[in-house]
Order: C-alpha cells, then structure tokens, then sequence
C-alpha cells in the first residue's frame, strides 16, 4: 500500500493530465449535455492546487480550458444546443474565468499552508537542536553521540527502505533518545566505577523520563515518544522497556543497533572507545539476539560504505 501511494505521488501530474483527457474523451462521446459537465474541471484543477501548488493548478486550468477549446471549434453542434452559439460561447468563457481563478485562490492557500508548514519545521527543529545540545552539556562523554546516532539511524533506515515519514521520525527519535537522563543524577552517569543495583533502575528509568520531558510534544511527537520509550528493548525480548508497537518495531531495531555502535566507539568514565571494526563483529555476534539480523546486515552494508573497510560475508552473524 505504501510503495503504492509513492508511486502515485511520484506520477501525480502524469496521471492528472490522462485523467483530463480520459473525461474529456468520455464527455465527447457519452453525454449529450456537455455544458453541464463543464464544471467536472474543477476537480483535476482543484486537486493540483492542493497537492501541487498555484503553478501546477494554473497549468491544470488552462489544458482544461485549451481541450474544451479544442473540441467546442471541432464540434461546436454538440456544445451549441438549443441555447444559441452566443449563449454557448457566454458559458465557455465564464467557466474558464472562474475555473483560472479557482486554480490561482487554491493554489495560494496550498503556498501559504506550504510556508507556515516549513516555517514550524525550522522551528520544531531548532528546539530539537536546543534539547540535544542541553543533554551534551549534561554529560561531555557523550558529546555528539545524539546526533551520530540519529544520522547512523537515518542511513540504516534509508538502506532498509523505509519511508520518508518513519526515516524522519526516527531522525528525531536518534537525537531525543537520552532526553531523559538530564534528569539522571550526574553522578550516576559520570560514575567511572561499577554502579550499584540502585544507580543501575536509576539509569534504566531514563526513557520514561524522556517521555515525560516530551510530553508537552505529545500529539507532534507521538511516534518519536513510542520509539524512545522501547529503545533498550532488545531484538530478543531481553534488555528493558516496554515491547515496542508492531508499526515502529524495526524502528527501534535500527536505533537499538545504531545506539549500541556509537557507544562501544566512544570514549566513556568506565572504559575507552573500541575501535569500530570491534564494535561491529560484536554487534555481528549479538545478531539474533540483542540485535535485528536484518537491521544489522543493513548496518553491516553502511559501515562499509562509511569506513571502506571490506567485510566478509561470512562474519555476518545468521
């Protein structure tokens, strides 16, 4: 269904001028009062406003208005009725006006919509920008790992063949998935030493936290909390969080994968940074297990691409 919509969405024009020629066709053929299905061309026009923007619905207006055109001088019996050539032509005119101005009032609006939605973006972005940087500053070994996990999450998702939609959602579930630990004693997360069964609940509680500091973003960040809240759910049942939904499962595979890659490589208060080639056989062994097979081939194919490091087939764990 969803590579079916894409299609659509990618051929959206294309289909829109058949379907004017196919009605057209129809109405030349099939009915008797043509005049009266003038007014049909406001659907193609009206749907490339909304979808396409003012340009697209302009064009859309004016191929309607130049085939009727086309075939009122071909056949002009057939659009003149009993109503006189003046009265024909009258009509024709007056519903090509207001077919060009209905095509130019919603094409605007969509341009409008279009602006203020890439104007909320830019701001939604900027406070997504403002959290991680305030989580960095909470603990300095994990500068940056926010954002390098959201890009490596993209680029696994992007392999996988994920949609734009979930590609994005996941974008911004990499870089809020520690939220919750600003609210971490920072003892506890700069602890060089073994924590205690206490201080351990005391870290594993970090995802409902985040979820909680997200609440105010509830209905924007719907998903992005789902995926939080699950992103130590491991691929085998073990780790902790609850059982992720079956909609955003692979989601939180690819983030468990790219979470866990960008720790081992990084420097933390308990252990130096494994070189990442390690971080990958290990990764590779925990197939199955902690980690999605799937997900961890297609991360597999991005390291590769990332590092031009050749990696035999046969380390690929089954």
């Amino acid at each position: 269904m969803e590579k079916l919509k894409q299609f659509l969405i990618n051929r959206f024009e294309i289909l829109l001028i058949i379907n004017i020629f196919l009605v057209i066709g129809f109405i030349h053929v099939f009915v008797d009062n043509k005049l009266a299905f003038l007014n049909f061309y406001y659907l193609p026009v009206l749907t490339a406003g909304f979808f396409l923007g003012r340009r697209n619905s302009i064009a859309a207006a004016f191929l309607s208005i130049a085939a009727v055109s086309f075939f009122v001088y071909l056949y002009p019996d057939n659009y003149i009725g009993s109503a006189g050539m003046l009265n024909m032509v009258w009509n024709v005119i007056t519903w090509a006006c207001f077919l060009i101005l209905s095509a130019i009032v919603v094409g605007t609006l969509h341009e409008q919509n279009e602006r203020k939605t890439r104007e909320l973006r830019e701001t939604y972005e900027g406070v997504l920008e403002i959290l991680s940087k305030f989580l960095e500053s909470v603990d300095r070994y994990t500068k940056g790992h926010s954002v390098r996990v959201s890009e490596l999450s993209v680029l696994i998702a992007r392999k996988l063949g994920l949609n734009d939609r979930k590609i994005e959602t996941l974008r911004i579930a990499g870089l809020l998935h520690d939220i919750g630990k600003i609210e971490v004693s920072t003892n506890v997360i700069m602890k060089a030493a073994k924590l205690t069964d206490e201080e351990i609940a005391e870290i594993q509680k970090h995802p409902e936290k985040g979820a909680e500091i997200l609440k105010p973003f509830r209905h924007m960040f719907k998903d992005v909390v789902a995926i939080i809240l699950s992103h130590h759910h491991y691929f085998d049942g073990n780790g902790y969080g609850p059982t992720p939904r079956k909609d955003l499962a692979l989601s939180v595979d690819i983030l468990v994968v790219a979470d866990a890659f960008d720790a081992m490589t990084t420097d933390r208060p308990y252990r130096r940074a494994k070189p990442p080639w390690v971080a990958l056989q290990i990764i590779q062994k925990a197939s199955g297990k902690q980690f999605n097979p799937i997900v961890v081939k297609a991360f597999t194919k991005v390291f590769q691409e990332q590092y031009q490091i050749e990696v035999r087939e046969n380390e690929l764990a089954p």
